[in-house]
């Protein structure tokens, strides 16, 4: 043995190869952690020193290879001076540099994922080799921070600087083909033909018939373009990303301008730059927000996992109600290889939820991520039905027929007695109570609603709302098919609205009380996608569906009467009477024709415009910050409100919740983290301004006890991450 430590040992494989395995004990998978990092440093200094080895192999004991870095250790390290950043990172370049410098050749085996400074770790090597099923990539940009660790240096100077800046800039993950087609890696091989063929690399090496010095020495010089070919690349690509990837998120340019300062370096130099540059993006409020979306959505998968020794298993489910979102969550849980009935009392209802299924599985396999034999599984799981027999022996129902608490309560009574007393029941209700639902069953205690959100096959987020009598099992049950399934479970308690759209009717309020003032809903909606929502509220009422919103504005009125009556209702109301439902019937705030690919593009409809203008007799003139705060203020209200009363367990749960399942802007890190960021105490102020104008912009008490004692949704209420 060579080197052991608790992450790396190192032994001989034959009489010249040493092996170095990354096994991380006691967990599941490799995380460059610090402490692995020092181990690493540690080993590479022992391989040095050892007098027999002629060549290295680098290998994971592990399904992955290595994930990445430890993103735990981010916030507290992102939040320290720009010096130590910069030579923290330095520090692990010295360590992947050594690997890079060492008088032996070195190939990396990748036998699974390899992604961030796990990928970072194979590119200083000399080789790469990977199985067919592995995936490799440089996904820092989604956390707000560009790779760090070498990888704006060795990538375009391996591959290309196009196809460098496409994966650093993009953030996916690569397949093998793909890799071995940008070269990327240098072969591909089946797994138990791996170490083989690291062996068999590595003697050619030894015996001169590959060249890696010449390979090696590429890889630290210059970047071998010329200067006119440099600029035309560099200030064509950050044109286009920039436009990709918006004004809120910086990093993808920041790393193009990176790459583009250190193309006339050569390594160590080119380093200096990337650690310096890289420093700048980790110190930024959106890696910070970011790298803490992706750690509530890490505590999230914790606790789906924590629920699962009580989960029974859903080997087949059913869905009441075809149509648009029946024929959604069938298609959903069939693709996830879960067979489900599809049931409804009328054909033409069948049909339109098989065909939304099949043009989704059509859309997959025209864009080349489905195979016509898939697709033809796909559907086989699909079992549509007209009677109640083909339901009986399902382990879970999921309840999407009209939102109209009548209907919904008779048919679940009805489902009731057809299934085995074991079975799972939920509604996909979006608004009604829970509770009120479950007085119509025999057993409400294996009841709890299921929310999904439209389109069901993009949206990742499922509520799962506990009722008052919902057992434990229940909800494991649900949140175990819910992920399943592909999706984000997020457990809620029963209120009226549940609690994302009991946050966002506030906002509509708000947005319905700029309306009457005068606010032109056009600027709104263009003004709110600056801000960073996927939409404005105006074209979101739309893909809602303003029938929808004006029945949820009742329900919404009659939960919290001296909060939300009455509060902003003209305008859907409006929309309402004149039959604009959005979308669906291609007339709403905007009026909507389809393009030559069939996709519905709005329009402006003058004559909705002059109407609206009617609600208004004196308009009052709004800045962009105001407009803002009428339409943030309430949302952000009603999420501390949310917390207080624990209709959602925490501030994680609840940021997530808002991102998946609306689009919050991630950049700002959740309707918490971003009162947080502004001061709970400047908030309240901004919020004490406006509550003249409506309810809505009440302070909750303990937020307003929070503000005077200077705390923080994530300090004083830190989720366990």
């Amino acid at each position: 043995m060579i080197y052991a430590g608790n992450a790396i040992q190192v032994e001989m494989h034959d009489q010249q190869l040493a092996k170095l395995t990354f096994d991380l004990k006691d967990q599941s998978v490799n995380k460059l952690n610090a402490a692995t990092l020092i181990e690493l440093q540690q080993a590479i200094a022992a391989i040095s020193a050892a007098k027999d080895v002629k060549g290295l192999m680098l290998t994971s004991a592990k399904p992955a290879f290595i994930v990445g870095a430890d993103i735990t250790e981010f916030l507290t390290f992102f939040g320290t001076d720009e010096q130590v950043l910069i030579d923290a990172n330095m520090q692990v370049n010295q360590t992947f540099s050594a690997i890079e410098d060492l008088a032996m050749p070195t190939v990396t085996l990748i036998n699974g994922l390899a992604l961030g400074g796990g990928f970072e770790v194979c590119l200083s090597t000399d080789y790469r080799i990977m199985v067919p099923d592995a995936k490799i990539g440089l996904p820092e940009v989604k956390l707000g921070i560009f790779p760090g660790w070498g990888g704006t240096v060795r990538l375009p100077r391996l591959i290309g600087l196009d196809n460098a800046i496409e994966w650093i800039c993009g953030g996916g993950e690569k397949k093998a083909a793909a890799a071995l087609k940008d070269g990327a890696v240098d072969a591909v091989v089946t797994s138990d033909q791996l170490l083989e063929a690291g062996v068999h690399l590595l003697n050619q090496c030894i015996k001169g018939d590959l060249d890696y010095h010449t390979k090696r020495a590429e890889k630290i010089a210059k970047l071998p373009l010329s200067p006119m070919e440099q600029m035309m690349a560099f200030e064509t690509s950050k044109g286009f990303v920039a436009g990709k990837a918006g004004p809120h998120y910086p990093s993808p340019v920041m790393a193009i301008k990176t790459m583009q300062k250190h193309a006339g370096m050569t390594r160590d130099k080119a380093l200096a730059v990337e650690a310096k540059n890289f420093a700048k993006m980790a110190q930024t409020p959106v890696a910070a927000n970011l790298v803490g979306i992706f750690l509530a959505d890490q505590y999230l998968k914790r606790t789906v996992k924590a629920l699962a020794p009580k989960a029974s298993k859903v080997e087949q489910a059913a869905v009441l109600g075809a149509g648009i979102m029946g024929g959604g969550i069938a298609y959903q849980s069939a693709y996830k290889g879960i067979p489900i009935v599809m049931k409804d009392i009328a054909e033409p209802a069948i049909q339109l939820g098989l065909d939304e299924a099949t043009g989704i599985l059509e859309k997959r396999v025209s864009r080349g991520r489905m195979k016509p034999a898939q697709m033809a599984k796909v559907l086989n799981n699909i079992r549509p039905t007209l009677n109640y027999a083909d339901v009986a022996s399902v382990d879970l129902v999921v309840e999407a027929v009209v939102e109209n608490p009548q209907i919904k309560a008779m048919v679940l009574a009805e489902v009731e007695g057809k299934i085995t007393d074991g079975a799972v029941l939920t509604s996909n209700t979006s608004t009604i109570s829970i509770d009120l639902l479950a007085k119509s069953l025999k057993d409400p205690s294996r009841f709890c609603g299921m929310h999904f959100f439209n389109p069901v096959h993009k949206m990742p987020l499922v509520e799962v709302i506990r009722g008052s009598a919902t057992s434990d099992e229940t909800i494991a049950t649900t949140v175990a098919y819910a992920n399943a399934m592909g999706k984000k479970p997020i457990v809620v308690n029963d209120c009226p609205g549940f609690f994302v759209n009991r946050v966002l009717f506030p906002y509509f309020g708000g947005f319905g009380i700029l309306l009457e003032q005068g606010v032109d809903f056009q600027r709104v909606d263009k003004l709110m996608e600056r801000f960073g929502w996927p939409m404005g509220p105006a074209y979101l009422l739309d893909v809602v569906g303003l029938d929808t919103a004006f029945h949820a504005q009742a329900v919404m009125a009659e939960g919290f009467p001296e909060r939300m009556a009455g509060q902003g209702e003209a305008a859907v109301s409006l929309m309402h009477a004149e039959q604009r439902f959005g979308q669906k019937n291609k007339l709403g705030f905007y009026a909507y024709e389809k393009d030559k690919k069939g996709r519905l593009q709005k329009q402006i409809d003058q004559s909705i415009v002059t109407k609206l203008s009617a609600l208004c007799a004196n308009p009052v003139d709004m800045t962009d910050e105001q407009i803002i705060d009428y339409l943030m203020i309430p949302l952000c209200l009603e999420v501390a409100r949310c917390i207080e009363e624990n209709i959602v367990a925490s501030p994680a749960e609840a940021d997530l919740a808002l991102v998946y399942g609306i689009g919050f802007p991630p950049f700002l890190g959740g309707a918490l983290k971003y009162m947080d960021t502004i001061g709970l105490q400047t908030f309240c102020d901004k919020a004490d301004a406006l509550v003249a104008v409506s309810p809505l912009y009440s302070v909750p008490a303990q937020m307003r006890d929070m503000a005077t004692k200077g705390e923080t949704f994530y300090g004083k209420l830190q989720p366990a991450n």
